[in-house]
């Protein structure tokens, strides 16, 4: 008997300390995995905006970060928009609800710090302390600012959509008036040389500066790729000198109005990208002019 106890024992004392080992391990991994997962955010998004380490950005860039929640209750449903706020002494956030027909209906002070609100479990317990039961949240989205010299720079949408595998993520940057900046790629299970192909720089160029107007009706064009815009879309071959100035304004004059050239072998793949940016660039427009219309009528000291 005293043989099975003080085995009992042994085992039960193993599997707590392998426990600990793994949730060490798993704490210092994870935290890892966050820090080069910001990293590479912060990367995607000086490139977007035409930054890298040949030009990099001034020092008046300003990045802010808006996160937007579902807020309901037994009745209602509305939109809670974590915004960035200029208080006198520090940065902070502040909620401001917004009822789904666009009206202001109240805007709490949020005890969060810039830097603490980038960590999901923060901003959940910043919100549970100002959203009372029988209220819930859930998140929706964030949306990141840029600003330079005083001015909004650029908008930085991340987004999902379906692709013709699993989900295709992105990381989009609009100008003020939503004509796009860039596109990128950041995650796809597409299959390597046909839908894969999207994060290519011949497929993704092809929706740089397309203004809003021309985004709203966006599709695909189930055509080759002609030779000529090709040699437009691969920028790396501007900078080699392989593509004059001249050419590349006239090219440019020449396609900019056109829609996305399909991926050969890929039309499913490259019609999900299309719609998907139609979309984030449709939805992100109309919510975020009314955000501005409440932010103004409500003199709410936004930081960006």
């Amino acid at each position: 008997m005293k043989e099975i106890i003080r085995i009992v024992v042994a085992l039960t004392i193993s599997c707590l300390v392998a426990a600990f080992v793994m949730g060490t391990v798993f704490a210092i991994t994870d935290k890892a995995k966050k820090h080069n997962e910001h990293l590479n955010v912060q990367e995607t998004v000086l490139g977007l905006l035409g930054y890298n380490k040949a030009n990099p950005a001034p020092s008046d860039l300003r990045i802010f970060t808006m996160y937007r929640y579902i807020i309901e209750d037994d009745k209602t449903k509305n939109l809670g928009y974590m915004v960035p706020v200029a208080r006198e002494d520090k940065e902070g956030y502040e909620l401001l609800v917004i009822n789904l027909k666009g009206e202001f209906v109240e805007r709490l002070s949020l005890d969060i710090s810039p830097e603490k609100a980038s960590d999901g479990p923060e901003r959940k317990s910043a919100l549970r302390a100002v959203i009372k039961p029988p209220g819930t949240f859930t998140y929706a989205d964030s949306t990141i600012i840029a600003k330079l010299g005083g001015k909004r720079l650029a908008y930085l949408l991340p987004g999902k959509f379906p692709g013709f595998k699993t989900f295709i993520e992105v990381m989009l940057a609009l100008d003020p008036s939503f004509k796009i900046m860039g596109l990128e790629i950041m995650e796809h299970e597409e299959d390597p040389g046909l839908g894969g192909e999207i994060e290519q720089e011949y497929f993704r160029n092809q929706f740089k500066d397309k203004p809003f107007e021309k985004v709203k009706g966006l599709k695909v064009i189930k055509e080759p790729l002609p030779d000529e815009y090709m040699r437009y879309l691969e920028a790396n071959k501007a900078k080699e000198g392989l593509i004059s100035r001249k050419e590349i304004e006239e090219i440019k004059s020449k396609y900019q109005d056109r829609d996305i050239y399909a991926l050969t072998g890929a039309t499913i793949s490259s019609s999900a990208v299309t719609v998907g940016v139609r979309n984030i660039v449709k939805k992100f427009a109309y919510r975020v002019n009314i955000l501005d219309s409440v932010i103004a009528g409500q003199k709410i000291p936004v930081a960006f």
